[in-house]
């Protein structure tokens, strides 16, 4: 009898982990696993063990990716750590603070991604006093028989 898949797939949980957490997609997951596309998804769906270890694995990049996103956005002060070879061949190490400029871009896309009421392209403003004069001018439309 042949053995199935589940058993190939149950031993290397902790793989698949590491690979979802190192941003594998599924598709290359299920390509490192030797497994077809509809057998990875149905043991997914049978097996929560491996669900798991997915979303765990894919949770901590994620997290990884809108921290740096963040960092990115807001920019500020950055302590790097630096090396320096001397002219007699002796190596120093050192740190230098740096200023990161926010980046245009990462605030735009978590603005419209955080606050899409507010930041999405089109805003809508709804002028209070224009929505009441056009109300009142509809009245008087429908008194005179539509007739202008």
């Amino acid at each position: 009898m042949a053995k199935s898949k589940w058993e190939q797939v149950k031993n290397k949980l902790t793989l698949i982990e590491g690979w979802a957490r190192d941003g594998l997609t599924d598709e290359q997951i299920y390509k490192n696993l030797g497994i077809g596309k509809t057998t990875f998804y149905k043991l997914v769906k049978e097996h929560s063990e491996l669900s798991e270890h997915l979303k765990k694995g894919k949770e901590i990049i994620d997290y990884e990716v809108e921290k740096t996103l963040l960092e990115k956005a807001l920019g500020g002060k950055k302590t790097l750590k630096k090396q320096k070879v001397l002219k007699d061949g002796k190596k120093i190490e050192y740190t230098e603070d740096i200023y990161v400029t926010p980046d245009i871009t990462a605030i735009i896309f978590w603005l419209k991604n955080r606050k899409p009421e507010k930041w999405r392209d089109k805003v809508e403003v709804e002028n209070k006093e224009n929505k009441e004069t056009l109300e009142k001018l509809d009245e008087v439309l429908k008194g005179l028989g539509g007739v202008v």
